[in-house]
């Protein structure tokens, strides 16, 4: 413990800080918590109504409250009036709806027509009940989505003005049939992407593809939308959302709404008396302590969502709070839920209308509800793990108060090297700059789907190539050569007859998803992506689901099947994988002495050979079991580093470099807009590529993803702050909170604690900075 500064309760304070008070009356709570931080109350600056602003939207809006718009929103709709492209970036709550709904509905009132994207289906949806509750007759909204009836599609095509939809069916649906769509387009004078932070990686990728595509056909019938961009806050939000949009883009981002304080805890799990692989002490798992946290606070009458970053995790933190309700306050253990991706629409659309109307007070949800739904009047959010960058710490934080009353925030860490790191520099979070929104458009992997798709709607011609980036010219040859296209005096032609968007998998899934169904039933409870059923439903697998525990009989990949009966193991399951890596190209270099860091194109074989059964909850290994899956090859981008022999005395070089590897992965994120699941690494003491020592890191998407490079521009911090981290860390030899791995394939085995301290000291005694 730290710097603890318990809020003292009065008449006064709001529930959610005597809530934190009663959490931590016992001194073994508050030796948990390493840090309080308060973010002050902010007063807000209000703007005066722009004259072009229709009067009915004032009318509707004056009297729900909204007498004038804060300056922020004011300024980002000033710039969207004026035909200027914006991204408004203000934090949770700050009302940044208003900002792109008075240049919208303004043109709905032009006979104009507004298109609104958002990363999520819930989140369209509730801003259609938002749009609708406003009563506008000019505006004719509705969302054209997977879950939309064919019937109302030809509905929306013909009439509808305001249309609210996703990347993902912009892509499949609006694009390729955008003949239909010549009306709407035609007087297209705004598109609006919101939560535009979430589109990062190689989805904010293809994404940023599938927008220059959009404009593309909007110039074919002779219009070029202004872009209105809505993001949580980011560093260089101007720079991100040109990247995106491939145009010049305006940035808002002094946030001049109201907030009220939020009482920020940070909370480290208690060690356990279990002792784990090599004997490394143990601490009580997150998503347990969570599950006590969240139960304490539905007792107190705290609505509270709890983010957890698995969806097996959001099923665990739910059904644990309920088994603790059902034993003190049972008529409570129904009024908490988990909420995740995968479940089908109508559950999810039954659990967004129980939490608005408060008939939930407890939720354990995935980031599917980060993006999902813009739910409002919560007392309190517990964040179970680090969510991987700054970013998503302060738009989960900010679902708390977001009715301008004080709030609750409490962020538990994990037993992992960055979240231990995190809650012991509480400086790393408060009073850091958030990070950077990292994006590739040009992967090659990203835009080559996107150039058939793009000729399939209407032939490339060469005045497009400057439009999707300079490797445009290089690829259309090698999609000539390939087949995919085919060369014209008039321009490129897409030549198949199946649909050219199959070609991109936007959300790197890697292939179709897998349905769980229930063996006896047929009864399907969910999906998985691909890649991921190798490692969670596999035969063997435990499986989650609504607070169920069942057991996986059979994958089957060739029909994406996976059948499962139900069970109540005393054990958990974990895959075990075997990893190799090739060097493909080399593009960067640096030297550090002796020491070379490098960037550059790796391939990646990874198989998924077996899995392991622990015993619940202690951790112990029961046993282990083969399995028969095919490898997956990746081709990506990696930093690596290499280093000649170390003199280590007498030291497991292998351990050494598989330590500092793990540990490094888990820090990574500090410096890119990443999480550890999205990158992945190989170490060895001997890699036949390099001859050397060596020690990667790679993105975990198919053509890389910008994290390597990011973690090679920033190396020297990077590497440092892993060696602090495992230096700082309590235990002797090595643990989940500074070199163990929760998803090594190899056991965690070797790891070596103080090689890799020796290691990583070797590596930056001539590191610049």
């Amino acid at each position: 413990m730290s710097d603890w500064k318990p809020v003292r309760p009065s008449e006064t304070s709001p529930p959610p800080v005597q809530a934190l008070d009663r959490l931590l009356a016992t001194p073994a709570r508050r030796e948990r918590v390493t840090h309080v931080e308060v973010v002050p109350a902010r007063q807000g600056r209000r703007a005066a109504w722009p004259d072009w602003v229709p009067e009915p939207l004032v009318n509707r809006l004056v009297p729900a409250g909204i007498e004038a718009p804060w300056e922020h929103q004011a300024e980002a709709a000033a710039h969207a009036r004026d035909g200027r492209s914006v991204i408004i970036a203000t934090g949770t709550a700050s009302g940044k709806s208003l900002a792109y709904l008075m240049p919208a509905v303004a043109a709905a009132h032009e006979d104009g027509s507004v298109l609104y994207l958002a990363p999520t289906k819930a989140l369209a949806a509730d801003q259609l009940r938002a749009l609708r509750a406003l009563r506008l007759t000019r505006v004719r909204a509705a969302t054209y989505d997977g879950d939309t009836p064919p019937d109302e599609r030809t509905w929306i095509r013909q009439h509808a003005n305001y249309v609210l939809t996703n990347p993902d069916m912009l892509h499949r649906g609006i694009l390729p049939g955008h003949g239909r769509w010549s009306g709407f387009l035609r007087r297209l004078r705004y598109v609006i992407v919101d939560e535009a932070h979430g589109y990062r990686g190689v989805f904010g990728s293809h994404v940023a593809q599938i927008l220059r595509r959009l404009r593309r056909v909007c110039a074919r019938y002779g219009t070029s939308p202004v872009f209105v961009l809505a993001s949580a806050t980011t560093a260089e939000p101007a720079v991100t959302a040109s990247r995106l949009t491939g145009l010049d883009v305006t940035a808002v981002t002094a946030d001049a709404s109201p907030r009220g304080a939020t009482t920020f805890a940070l909370w480290e799990p208690p060690l356990t008396d279990l002792r784990g692989e090599g004997g490394a002490p143990v601490r009580r798992a997150a998503t347990a302590e969570t599950a006590d946290l969240l139960a304490d606070l539905v007792v107190e009458g705290v609505q509270t969502l709890a983010f957890v970053r698995s969806r097996r995790g959001a099923e665990s933190v739910s059904l644990g709070a309920r088994r603790v309700l059902a034993e003190v306050e049972p008529g409570l253990a129904d009024r908490v839920a988990a909420y995740r991706a995968g479940y089908l629409a109508e559950d999810r659309r039954a659990l967004e209308a129980a939490l608005r109307g408060r008939e939930l007070v407890g939720l354990a949800t995935t980031n599917a509800l980060e993006l999902g739904v813009d739910v409002s009047g919560l007392d309190a959010v517990i964040v179970c793990g680090w969510p991987g960058t700054r970013a998503s710490l302060w738009q989960q934080a900010g679902r708390a108060g977001r009715t301008g009353r004080d709030a609750l925030a409490v962020l538990v860490a994990r037993d992992d090297p960055l979240d231990t790191y995190l809650v012991h520099h509480p400086e790393a979070i408060f009073g850091t700059p958030v990070e950077a929104t990292v994006l590739d458009p040009g992967n090659p992997y990203v835009l080559e789907p996107h150039l058939c798709a793009a000729a399939a709607e209407l032939p490339l011609t060469e005045q497009d190539l400057g439009l999707f980036g300079p490797e445009t010219a290089a690829l259309l040859a090698d999609l000539v050569r390939r087949g995919l296209l085919r060369r014209r005096p008039s321009g490129w032609y897409w030549t198949r007859r199946e649909r050219a968007t199959d070609l991109a998998d936007l959300r790197g899934s890697g292939g179709a998803p897998v349905q769980v169904v229930e063996a006896g039933t047929g009864r399907l409870l969910g999906t998985v992506d691909e890649p991921s059923a190798h490692t969670t439903v596999h035969a063997g697998a435990v499986y989650l689901h609504q607070g169920e525990t069942y057991l996986v009989e059979v994958l089957d990949l060739d029909d994406s099947v996976a059948l499962v009966s139900a069970a109540e193991p005393d054990y958990s399951t974990n895959a075990r994988d075997v990893t190799d890596i090739r060097i493909l190209e080399t593009f960067r270099s640096t030297s550090w002495g002796a020491a070379t860091l490098h960037f550059g194109s790796v391939e990646v074989t990874r198989q998924v050979v077996a899995y392991q059964m622990r015993r619940q909850p202690s951790g112990t290994v029961l046993g282990e079991k083969p399995l028969d899956l095919p490898p997956r090859t990746l081709r990506t981008r990696a930093v690596w580093w290499t280093l000649p022999s170390p003199d280590l005395a007498e030291a497991d070089l292998a351990g050494a470099a598989h330590a500092a590897e793990h540990a490094s992965i888990g820090l990574l994120p500090l410096f890119a807009t990443c999480d550890r699941w999205d990158i992945g690494g190989v170490s060895t003491a001997l890699h036949p590529d390099t001859g050397l020592l060596t020690v990667f890191v790679y993105d975990g998407h198919e053509g890389g993803a910008g994290f390597a490079e990011r973690g090679y521009s920033d190396a020297a911090g990077w590497l440092r702050a892993t060696r602090l981290a495992i230096a700082a860390c309590e235990c002797e030899a090595g643990c989940p909170s500074c070199i163990q791995s929760p998803k090594c394939g190899n056991g965690n085995e070797p790891l070596s604690k103080q090689g890799a301290l020796d290691l990583l000291a070797e590596l930056l005694a001539e590191a610049p900075g």
